[in-house]
């Protein structure tokens, strides 16, 4: 298939500060990893997903955070769901699923409400510093102050409880920041350089390797809601 003639994802996408929820009609990815767990429920028919090399189907399917994975549905509506793993468990994003699985909005209030574990301290510092991160640089030795860590000390907190680095961290919230504005109604430039990228080709890189689609394309026929 090439890429003019996949279908793009379409929809209603509503943001969280760790996590998100999408209701639509999903487009073709190319195979990606991202760091959230993401779930998709079919609405009206099984989904289609490819993780690890292998085709899953099914009316509820997981995907674990940093699995290899491709979208393959296309024609029928479902609610894709993305989790950040510090604040849900592969478990406990099912299990809120499960609940709401028919009603999007009641999705929406179980994912806010649902209980979040505890975290050290120092990585919630830093964290925070994370979310409000701008247009600036974030060097690691100013997250390091903020969690008063060493830069090995915050790394090694980061390997083990996130299992990724503070940089890749860094990326996901500024993707997320971009995405936000650009579905705001900002353009691609515009958002992209707001939430730090160097270009617009440089955040183009990133979401498609990150979610396996073109930003342009799919942006454009995705709408921003607000949780309820």
């Amino acid at each position: 298939m090439t890429v003019s003639n996949r279908q793009a994802w379409q929809g209603q996408i509503w943001l969280g500060d760790d996590h998100g929820l999408l209701v639509g009609r999903p487009g073709h990815t190319d195979r990606h990893a991202h760091y959230a767990h993401q779930v998709l429920i079919g609405l009206d028919a099984p989904v289609w997903v490819e993780v690890d090399g292998q085709r899953l189907s099914g009316p509820l399917l997981l995907v674990e955070s940093g699995q290899e994975h491709a979208i393959l549905s296309q024609d029928d509506p479902c609610i894709t769901v993305f989790a950040e793993p510090l604040a849900f468990s592969s478990a406990a994003l099912l299990a809120a699923c499960d609940q709401g699985a028919g009603d999007p909005q009641r999705l929406a209030r179980l994912l806010r409400d649902w209980p979040r574990p505890p975290l050290d301290a120092r990585l919630g510092k830093a964290l925070a510093r994370i979310r409000g991160v701008d247009e600036h640089a974030l060097p690691a030795e100013e997250l390091a102050r903020a969690a008063t860590l060493s830069i090995s000390q915050l790394e090694r907190l980061f390997s083990g409880s996130l299992g990724l680095s503070v940089r890749r961290l860094v990326l996901w919230q500024r993707l997320r920041q971009a995405l936000q504005l650009a579905l705001a109604g900002h353009r691609l430039t515009d958002a992209a350089l707001a939430a730090g990228f160097a270009d617009s080709a440089h955040f183009s890189r990133s979401v498609r390797s990150q979610f396996g689609i073109r930003a342009g394309a799919a942006l454009r026929h995705l709408r921003l809601g607000t949780l309820a």
